[in-house]
């Protein structure tokens, strides 16, 4: 069972009184207890919470419930995840602790970022093991936007919002909290910003207290924690498709400069051109087998700038190229060519 932090429903109880609700009978109809609900550190079913958001928008005639309840959100709502992005020094390294650990907030959701042509592109979806309805993923999403609408400057909005379902009978909430370009029945639920709001310091940090919030990290997430390893593999998945992906930029997210880095990397027998090779590998051969990107589309995620760069290095790593590798998998699965 995927699990939530209940903090997740703060502002549930306002929203559904204000709407004509009562909630607490609502809440145990969803079989949510409204007195451990009371404990914002405990945890709830991530079902749970989903079906008090459904029945709650239904039952109010309110298709824009979840989007409500994200009026009062911030970094703070995220708890130790917060606590600790918030201490980071820009945008950009407080969305990824956002990115690489919401699951020590919330299981349910999987988070990602994109970067493109100079557009950022931030998306939700279900987790695996769970489908969320319409009002979890609006309610994620404008958290998202209430936390960048934290760290950037007074009247921010994002380029565009994205919803994967139908639009409701009245936009107008939505376009209160995000802005005039709000699009529905699209491929993702998410929001586009200008990737260069990624590089923006974030006003909410101090200096002198992040290097305690990232030892409360590692006491919160030890398995990440115990190995830098693990950690530069996890963000270089989270980095490369960003156009930002350099031992530089990794350095300084893990508090640290590139010579301890390196030296880190070496004591375990890594280093960080070997762990970046091994991601590569891995997403490639997946992503080619998945056959639901392009070639170009493949490259680009993998960090390459062109895509003859991406097939030279692919026929050096697999002794083919993409193209026959892609053929002969979708012909036959079982097909291995030499690792190499």
């Amino acid at each position: 069972m995927l699990m939530l932090r209940s903090a997740v429903l703060n502002g549930y109880v306002e929203v559904a009184e204000s709407v004509g609700l009562n909630p607490h009978p609502l809440m145990r109809v969803a079989g949510i207890d409204p007195g451990a609900f009371a404990a914002t550190t405990g945890w709830i079913s991530a079902q749970s919470v989903d079906h008090l958001l459904e029945i709650s928008a239904a039952q109010s005639g309110c298709a824009d419930f979840g989007i409500r309840m994200s009026g009062n959100r911030g970094m703070s709502n995220l708890g130790p995840v917060g606590l600790v992005a918030r201490e980071e020094p820009d945008v950009r390294s407080a969305l990824g602790i956002v990115l690489r650990h919401m699951n020590l907030h919330n299981e349910a959701i999987s988070l990602g970022l994109t970067e493109s042509r100079g557009l950022a592109t931030f998306h939700a979806q279900s987790a695996p093991g769970i489908t969320l309805g319409h009002q979890s993923l609006e309610l994620v999403v404008a958290s998202v936007f209430r936390i960048l609408a934290d760290l950037l400057p007074e009247g921010w909005r994002p380029v565009a919002t994205y919803f994967a379902h139908e639009a409701p009978p009245d936009i107008a909430m939505h376009h209160q909290v995000f802005g005039p370009t709000v699009v529905f029945g699209h491929e993702i639920d998410g929001i586009i910003i200008p990737a260069s709001d990624l590089d923006t310091p974030n006003p909410l940090s101090n200096p002198m207290l992040r290097p305690f919030a990232q030892e409360y990290l590692g006491l919160l997430a030890p398995a990440t924690g115990a190995s830098v390893s693990l950690q530069v593999r996890d963000l270089i998945a989270t980095l490369l498709p960003t156009e930002s992906c350099s031992v530089s930029r990794i350095a300084h997210s893990l508090g640290m400069d590139r010579r301890t880095l390196h030296r880190h990397l070496a004591h375990s027998g890594d280093s960080y051109s070997s762990i970046l090779d091994s991601v590569r590998k891995e997403h490639a051969r997946l992503a080619i087998e998945r056959g639901d990107c392009s070639l170009t589309e493949i490259a680009a995620e993998l960090g390459f700038s062109e895509l003859s760069a991406f097939s030279r290095w692919f026929r050096q790593r697999f002794g083919v190229s993409p193209r026959a590798w892609a053929k002969t998998s979708a012909a036959d699965t079982s097909f291995s060519p030499p690792a190499g």
